[in-house]
């Protein structure tokens, strides 16, 4: 038996066991080819946003079809009120989902969390969206674009890796919400 185990010969005979053993375990093992991503029901961050912000709240009516709601989150500290709800989007010709993200806020100056959302402070232009402006802002090494609009009292901010006709579209989705009642 001490001679299985020394030298070259044990050595491979080792080594095809412990591949043998990994096939296995990879053949037995369940393997999923369908992508998975986890949707979630922002509906209740919806109530609580109409009920605790000072502003008026914006949500996509109707979620462009195809996308999946994957992050809903609302806060408030120091007198600030904000949301942020992000989106994978439909797959596009390539089999790939982009990302974006909805974030308004009541932060002041409107300017720098508008900046803190588009990773920039740089316009490349403006474009007219369901008969408002919205500022385009543009990082390329991040492959990010961003559409900003600054309200009475808020800001919103449509970003993400979508283009812009994805992004446009989504910002002509956005819809005004009443405020709560108490």
């Amino acid at each position: 038996m001490q001679r299985f185990t020394e030298g070259f010969r044990g050595y491979v005979a080792a080594m095809l066991i412990c591949l043998l053993g990994v096939f296995v375990f990879l053949l037995v093992t369940p393997q999923s080819r369908e992508e998975h991503i986890p949707r979630i029901d922002y509906s209740i961050d919806v109530a609580n946003m109409r009920r605790d912000a000072p502003y008026q709240v914006w949500t996509p009516e109707p979620v462009p079809a195809d996308w999946i709601p994957t992050s809903s989150r609302k806060t408030a500290q120091r007198g600030v009120v904000t949301w942020r709800l992000g989106f994978a989007t439909a797959k596009g010709a390539d089999g790939e989902r982009e990302h974006v993200m909805l974030a308004q806020s009541d932060e002041k100056p409107a300017a720098g969390f508008a900046d803190r959302m588009a990773n920039s402070n740089r316009s490349v232009g403006t474009v007219q969206i369901a008969g408002a402006a919205w500022e385009k802002r543009q990082r390329e090494d991040k492959d990010q674009r961003s559409l900003v609009r600054v309200l009475p009292g808020s800001v919103i901010v449509v970003t993400g890796t979508a283009g812009w006709d994805e992004l446009t579209a989504f910002a002509g989705s956005l819809k005004q919400q009443p405020k709560a009642t108490s």
